[in-house]
């Protein structure tokens, strides 16, 4: 648990303090701040592998199960979520940022340059009405958050899983 709680904490710092200044300095240029975003994300995870690993080698004496190692992925993943939906939250309330808003702002004007019709238009905005009231709600806006982090750590739970099972896959050194 010392492990998860540890790796966790580190992987949300990781992924949540640049997910502020992300937010911040990136706020207008759409695809290319979520491709940073997840390769963060990505980065951050990276701590599920080296945490497994160590519990394999050092704790174990070189040898880890499949599901030991990935509930351990999953405890680290949901932890790092935690860090990474609290750092979404200071950074909306300290700037006073209307995501929901400005989410669509951006998808109207993307349809408006794609060409679209005032039927699509009316129907997007309407759709756009819908999600913003689904996401000023606290508990469901938590949730739409932690989606995005948490199956980028099931994914690398998963492979980490896979691969440090197998004893002779980055052995421990003598």
């Amino acid at each position: 648990m010392k492990r998860i709680l540890g790796y966790g904490l580190i992987a949300g710092l990781i992924a949540g303090i640049p997910l502020s200044g992300m937010t911040l300095l990136m706020k207008d240029h759409g695809s290319g701040s979520m491709v940073l975003g997840y390769l963060t994300m990505l980065i951050a995870m990276s701590t599920v592998f080296i945490a497994i690993k160590r519990r394999r080698d050092i704790d174990q004496g070189g040898v880890i199960r499949f599901w030991p190692a990935f509930g351990m992925g999953l405890g680290i993943s949901l932890v790092a979520a935690v860090f990474y939906v609290a750092a979404w939250e200071i950074t909306q309330a300290m700037t006073h940022m209307d995501f929901a808003a400005d989410y669509g702002r951006a998808m109207l004007q993307q349809a408006r340059a794609r060409g679209a019709s005032a039927a699509e238009l009316g129907a997007l905005s309407a759709e756009m009405e819908g999600w913003a009231r689904i996401y000023a709600n606290p508990l469901l806006r938590w949730g739409i958050t932690a989606t995005e982090i948490l199956p980028v750590g099931l994914v690398v739970s998963l492979i980490s899983a896979a691969l440090l099972r197998n004893s002779r896959f980055m052995p421990a050194r003598a």
